[in-house]
C-alpha cells in the first residue's frame, strides 16, 4: 500500500480556462498568463509549455530564478516579465576599513546594483516590471535599449513608482514595453478602489504610446474597461474564485493508511480536541500540513468516498488527518480519500481553512505523487 497522496493536474484545463478568458477580451487585446509560484504549485514548466502551445506569448513570474526556469521550459519564443523588479544591492551594514573581495556566491556590488542577479536578466531575455524610481534609473543606466516594464502604483501602496515619482522620471525611453498596475479590490463588485485606481491609471499614462496593463483575473471579470491592451490572468486558469466558469484543475487523492474504533468519550489527536459521541470509526489518511492541508481547516473540511461527504475529524497534524468514517462501512485501509475533486473544490476547502484558493494550490507540498493529464 502506498502511503503518498495523488495530485492530478489537468493540463486541458489550465488550456481551456485561458482561452475562456482571453475569448471576453477584444480580439486586440493580448491575453498574457502568470506562472508564478511554480504555476500556482501546478509546475510552471508543465503549464507554461501548455500555455505557449495554446496560444499565450507573454508570461509573468516573481523572481528571476523563476523566469531562468521557465525561460528554458518555453524556449526562446515568449516574452517574460519579472514581477519583482530589478534586484539593487543592500547598503553594507558598516563602513569597510579595507577592500573586500567578493562575497561567496559572486555577488558583487556595484552602482547599487546586485551584479549576480542582475545578469540572469540579459542573459535569459527577461524584463524586469520597475518597481521603483530607484529600480528604473538603475535599469535604464545598466541596459538603456533593453525592454522592461514600468509599474505604477494607483492605490494598492504595496509595489508600484508613485505619481510624483513617476512625473520625476521624465519621458518614458523606448525600451519600456509596458506600463502597469494592480487592482486591489477587483474581486468585490461594490468596491469605490477599483473605480479610483482605473481613474489614477488613466490619469497617468495619458499620452503613452507603448501598451498598458491594468488587470488580472478579477479585472478580466470587471469589464472591458479595465482591460486596456495586454491582461494578466493568475487564479482563473487554475481553477479558482472569481472565475467562476473556470473548469477544475486539480484533484487530490489521499490514501486511508489505518482505520480505528473508538469508544464514546474517546478522544483524537492533538489537544484531543474532538470527542466521539458515539461508537466511531476513524480513518487516518496520509497528508497534512506540510503537504498544504493547512491546520486551520480543522475539522470543518470533509473528505469523499464515491461521492460521500466524510468530515475530518480533530486537528490536522504534519502528516496525518483523521476522518470520521462511521457512516462509511465500505471505507478500509488502503481505499483513496477525495479531498479536491468534483465534490470539493480549492475554493471549498479555503473556505474551510478561513483563507482564499490561493493560499491552498500554492501550498500543495512536494510529497504528493503528481500525475498530468492534457496538455
Amino acid at each position: 500500500m502506498s502511503f503518498s497522496g495523488h495530485l492530478t493536474i489537468d493540463l486541458d484545463a489550465i488550456a481551456a480556462n485561458w482561452r475562456a478568458l482571453d475569448a471576453m477580451t477584444a480580439p486586440e487585446v493580448e491575453t498574457a498568463a502568470v506562472v508564478k509560484a511554480d504555476g500556482y504549485g501546478c509546475g510552471a514548466a508543465e503549464v507554461g509549455r501548455t500555455l505557449a502551445k495554446a496560444g499565450a506569448r507573454t508570461f509573468f513570474v516573481a523572481l528571476p530564478e523563476e523566469g531562468v526556469a521557465l525561460r528554458q521550459a518555453i524556449g526562446p519564443a515568449p516574452t517574460i516579465y519579472i514581477l519583482g523588479g530589478y534586484p539593487l544591492a543592500a547598503p553594507p551594514l558598516r563602513q569597510a576599513t579595507t577592500q573586500s573581495p567578493p562575497s561567496a556566491g559572486g555577488r558583487v556590488r556595484e552602482g547599487g546594483r546586485d551584479t549576480a542577479g542582475a545578469a540572469l536578466y540579459p542573459a535569459h531575455d527577461l524584463r524586469p516590471v520597475l518597481n521603483s524610481a530607484l529600480q528604473a534609473v538603475a535599469w535604464f543606466r545598466a541596459e538603456p535599449e533593453t525592454p522592461c516594464a514600468i509599474h505604477l502604483d494607483s492605490g494598492m501602496n504595496r509595489l508600484g513608482i508613485e505619481p510624483d515619482e513617476f512625473a520625476s522620471l521624465g519621458p518614458m525611453p523606448e525600451s519600456v514595453s509596458l506600463v502597469m498596475s494592480h487592482l486591489a479590490c477587483a474581486d468585490m463588485p461594490e468596491h469605490p478602489q477599483t473605480p479610483a485606481q482605473l481613474t489614477v491609471f488613466l490619469r497617468l499614462t495619458e499620452g503613452l504610446a507603448g501598451p498598458r496593463s491594468l488587470s488580472a483575473t478579477a479585472g478580466i471579470l470587471r469589464g472591458q474597461e479595465h482591460h486596456f491592451d495586454l491582461t494578466r490572468p493568475g487564479i482563473g486558469l487554475y481553477g479558482g474564485w472569481p472565475f467562476t466558469a473556470a473548469r477544475p484543475v486539480v484533484a487530490l487523492d489521499l490514501p486511508i493508511i489505518q482505520i480505528r474504533d473508538l469508544a464514546p468519550g474517546e478522544t483524537i489527536g492533538y489537544g484531543a480536541s474532538w470527542t466521539a459521541a458515539r461508537p466511531s470509526r476513524i480513518a487516518t489518511l496520509s497528508s497534512g500540513y506540510a503537504d498544504g492541508l493547512i491546520r486551520a481547516m480543522g475539522d470543518r473540511a470533509m473528505g469523499y468516498i464515491d461521492g460521500q461527504p466524510l468530515p475530518f475529524a480533530g486537528r490536522v497534524s504534519m502528516d496525518l488527518i483523521t476522518l470520521d468514517v462511521t457512516d462509511c462501512p465500505t471505507a478500509t485501509p488502503g481505499q483513496m480519500v477525495e479531498i479536491l475533486g468534483s465534490h470539493q473544490s480549492i475554493d471549498d476547502l479555503a473556505a474551510a481553512a478561513g483563507t482564499i484558493g490561493h493560499e491552498i494550490l500554492t501550498s500543495l507540498g512536494s510529497r504528493y505523487a503528481r500525475r498530468y493529464t492534457g496538455g
